[in-house]
């Protein structure tokens, strides 16, 4: 869960990845989008006026049309792991930023998500964090979905990171989760259960404080 949460924060402050010329024209082909205004992001997010364009300044840095697909969503995200395959893991990620499932990120979808995880309630960065591990949308986390999430984290983390790592660890890791939060253990996870488990552990609580004033 801490994972979770320290990627999209390191994200944000280090969204640094440099385009060659052709991936710029290609970029500038697509019909650029316009965000909305700073007014009404401001009263839907939890950031300031300032901070927003600080956050949209860097955004169109990277994204000149002011969209960001999936390809390059992977390729701004890999960076931050070079001794891993983070594709599968930003896959997911793309997913749960694109939640009109467009097969686009818009600034207001990144800001948005950002805003949840920086700033938003406890209860709203575990709901925003349900809703990525729940793959098909739902309603419930099964094991298989946690395995595919699992498995994709422990590709992106690489051997470095794990050098003893057991080819059995994803497994050993989703039968916990489960044992501890599939209360009334039906082989699934409701968003109910998952918001009790997480609140009770304090490991999870304080990664959810870790990073509310990062930006």
């Amino acid at each position: 869960m801490g994972l979770v949460m320290g990627t999209f924060s390191m994200q944000s402050k280090q969204m640094n990845y440099h385009k060659d010329k052709a991936d710029d024209d290609l970029e500038m082909t697509i019909v650029c989008h316009r965000p909305e205004g700073l007014d009404q992001l401001e009263a839907q997010t939890n950031f300031s006026k300032r901070e927003l364009q600080v956050l949209y300044r860097g955004f169109k840095n990277e994204c000149p049309s002011g969209v960001v697909n999936e390809d390059t969503f992977k390729q701004i995200y890999s960076q931050f792991f070079p001794h891993g395959d983070a594709s599968t893991y930003a896959h997911y990620l793309f997913n749960a930023f694109d939640t009109a499932h467009t097969g686009s990120i818009k600034f207001e979808d990144f800001v948005t998500a950002l805003s949840i995880l920086l700033r938003g309630s406890v209860t709203e960065k575990l709901q925003w964090t349900f809703n990525l591990y729940d793959i098909n949308r739902d309603g419930y986390i099964n094991k298989e979905e946690m395995t595919d999430i699992v498995r994709a984290i422990y590709d992106m983390m690489g051997k470095y990171t794990y050098p003893v790592l057991k080819t059995d660890a994803p497994k050993q890791h989703v039968d916990a989760f489960f044992q501890k939060m599939d209360k009334n253990r039906d082989g699934m996870v409701t968003l109910d259960e998952f918001i009790l488990s997480c609140q009770e552990d304090e490991n999870i609580m304080r990664s959810l404080q870790l990073f509310e004033n990062v930006i």
